[in-house]
């Protein structure tokens, strides 16, 4: 009779798994700076209430928000070589039938979506900091930049830090799909893993218990962030929990 659950394997088969670790880091750091950066240009146009371009950003923030991520990185895969292709035809110019890197369309796809999330978490840190302290800045000669550099951008960060935390681990767990773009990361190495051996069940545990001490690793890091840029009595709070 065939042993109900192989605890031997589970083990066995992580340093097989881990090895497909720097691809899925890889895809959460690369998409998670991309949408910092994009979150944070959608999050002033709201704030500041750009014509035009507030109603297009509420618009895009509304459908990546509203769609599923395994339906935006299959758009990612099969609509961005559409669209080179078509440009292409469009100048004449000769079209090379490639689907380019899977990785590539993955990274943009969580980019976009994680972009949409964070905007918001950084229009609500934005909308935290106090009015008065920047009417004193501007009273005193400082430029919007240096308001935003000194004074805006610090405190938004203390405030969106937690929400970011879990943007970023909601973001390595949604790697596990990029296997939809034909990439092998390590849930798509666990599948590979179970058609080998037949072993799904063991290896559906290895890989929680990595994206378990992953998780644990960020929250972490994520704390120690906190301590850092909080004020003393914030600081106590913190490490007091």
């Amino acid at each position: 009779m065939a042993q109900l659950f192989d605890f031997k394997a589970v083990l066995t088969q992580l340093p097989e798994i881990l090895a497909y670790l720097p691809t899925t880091l890889l895809l959460a750091i690369s998409s998670m700076a991309i949408a910092l950066v994009a979150g944070m240009v959608l999050a002033l146009i709201k704030v500041k209430r750009v014509p035009v371009l507030r109603q297009l950003t509420a618009l895009y923030i509304s459908v990546v928000r509203g769609t599923p991520v395994i339906v935006q990185l299959y758009i990612a895969y099969f609509g961005i070589p559409m669209i080179t292709k078509y440009i292409y035809l469009q100048n004449g110019w000769d079209y090379q039938n490639n689907t380019g890197s899977g990785i590539v369309y993955a990274i943009i796809a969580l980019s976009i979506n994680e972009s949409a999330y964070i905007a918001e978490i950084f229009r609500g840190s934005l909308a935290a900091v106090g009015q008065g302290q920047i009417e004193a800045a501007s009273a005193i000669g400082m430029t919007y930049g240096q308001t935003f550099r000194r004074i805006i951008f610090p405190e938004m960060m203390t405030v969106a830090l937690p929400g970011l935390g879990n943007s970023f681990i909601g973001l390595i767990k949604g790697t596990s799909l990029a296997f939809v773009c034909a990439v092998v990361e390590m849930t798509a190495q666990g599948k590979i893993i179970g058609g080998r051996t037949y072993r799904y069940f063991e290896v559906y545990v290895s890989l929680a218990i990595i994206y378990w001490l992953l998780t644990l690793v960020v929250e972490w890091a994520v704390r120690g962030l906190e301590r850092r840029m909080a004020v003393p009595e914030q600081a106590q709070k913190i490490k007091a929990e």
